[in-house]
């Protein structure tokens, strides 16, 4: 299963390739906002599906959220509750990655104050924090990749940047979390990479997805041995696993509803 937007935020899908049909998702209710994430995640309790909607604005407190639950077919608000400084000040949460993994969505926060990864329980509908590694900047010099991962099972950070002492590469940090929830089990390891263009996650054995001169690219950051896929025209990547979960009051996919996104289910790590 997997979630579709429009470029306008405003018209959203649910699409099952595996039954070739889609849904448009009723209206939601938040307004105009200047950021809006979203995320998608399976309720295995439940057997159902659920869509985290945010949205946000530059230097103003608290963050909308909304709920849409495939069974009811329907939207709710959810309250955004956490610990917060009195000077803490959102200015941004990035809406192109967000992550599913132990029964939680993931999003990349950064406030006036600190960067925070936000956690969505979707059990529990609750809201929490998983602190970053303290100077996880340290050494980083002209950043121009940062995204969280699931790296062989675990939460993961990527930072690329430049290598200043040879422009044509890059310096990757990664950082992963051995045990999930735990700040100081935040662990390094740095390498070197030919330039970066984007990262689009891992491989289920913890290699990188890598475009560098137009060319996506497996880089195993511990053998670093790399592979050339044979893959073109690459916008996004996502976890994939086949489903015949029905969608009520679906229509039948079109090729143009297809194209919108590729994906390479070999490629890409599955839940």
């Amino acid at each position: 299963m997997f979630f579709l937007c429009h470029d306008s935020k405003e018209i959203l899908y649910l699409w099952n390739p595996s039954i070739r049909k889609y849904k448009m998702l009723p209206p939601h209710f938040i307004g105009h906002y200047r950021g809006v994430a979203h995320g998608l995640a399976y309720h295995s309790q439940n057997n159902d599906y659920k869509i985290l909607r945010l949205g946000f604005r530059i230097a103003v407190k608290g963050i909308s959220a909304q709920v849409y639950t495939l069974s009811t077919d329907s939207w709710r608000k959810v309250v955004v509750l956490l610990d917060s400084e009195p000077n803490n000040i959102l200015i941004d949460i990035d809406t192109e990655h967000c992550l599913f993994l132990n029964g939680a969505l993931h999003f990349m926060v950064h406030s006036r104050e600190y960067s925070f990864i936000l956690t969505f329980d979707v059990d529990d509908e609750r809201f929490r924090k998983i602190m970053l590694p303290q100077n996880f900047f340290g050494g980083v010099v002209c950043l121009n990749i940062q995204s969280l991962a699931v790296m062989k099972g675990s939460l993961a950070l990527i930072l690329f940047s430049k290598d200043i002492d040879a422009i044509t590469h890059s310096i990757c940090n990664i950082w992963v979390m051995r045990e999930y929830g735990v700040v100081e089990s935040w662990t390094k390891r740095c390498v070197r990479v030919d330039w970066v263009r984007c990262f689009y996650g891992c491989t289920d054995n913890g290699e990188l997805l890598i475009e560098k001169a137009d060319e996506l690219v497996s880089f195993d950051p511990e053998s670093l041995n790399e592979n050339i896929l044979t893959i073109e025209a690459i916008d996004y990547t996502a976890n994939s696993m086949e489903s015949l979960v029905l969608l009520d009051g679906a229509s039948i996919s079109y090729d143009s509803m297809e194209s919108l996104v590729l994906l390479d289910a070999a490629s890409v790590s599955s839940e």
